[in-house]
């Protein structure tokens, strides 16, 4: 197979943004294909020996949604570093999804389906501060740097 027919040319020249804001997505990259492969590959997902959650009689299928979001979160965080290494032109689109999925996710765990227990897993903190960097890195990667583009 050949791995140049998978990708098209690169965008990067096209990109006008911060350089902060690249490495902010290679950073957010290897955040998610790091957990995911956690949650794909240990016993509990991480469920309980990270996450703390009692398990219990319901541990089967919470082990398992674990192993089935680690399953999306390593293409998706593979997908991303592709972008800030080879296609950098959609940088502001991606840091603008990992806000909405980042949010979205800090709004089921602090307000919403998350919020009737005083418990909240590492990822609920993690997913409050992303937003606040999150939306610091997408200004930068919408505001053309000035000197050299290069």
């Amino acid at each position: 197979m050949d791995i140049a027919a998978l990708l098209p040319p690169s965008t990067n020249d096209a990109y006008r943004g911060s350089r902060l804001a690249v490495w902010f997505l290679v950073l957010a990259s290897v955040l998610t294909i790091v957990p995911g492969l956690i949650h794909y590959a240990l016993p509990d997902g991480g469920a309980g020996v990270i996450a703390g959650i009692d398990l219990g009689t319901a541990g089967p299928t919470i082990i398992a949604v674990f192993a089935w979001y680690g399953a999306l979160q390593i293409p998706f965080g593979l997908l991303l570093l592709v972008v800030a290494l080879r296609y950098r032109s959609l940088v502001p689109l991606c840091l603008l999804l990992l806000i909405l999925q980042q949010g979205l996710g800090a709004a089921a765990g602090w307000l919403w389906k998350g919020a009737h227990g005083d418990h909240h897993p590492p990822e609920h903190y993690a997913s409050v501060v992303f937003v606040g960097l999150g939306l610091v890195f997408l200004a930068l990667s919408l505001r053309p740097r000035s000197g050299p583009t290069a």
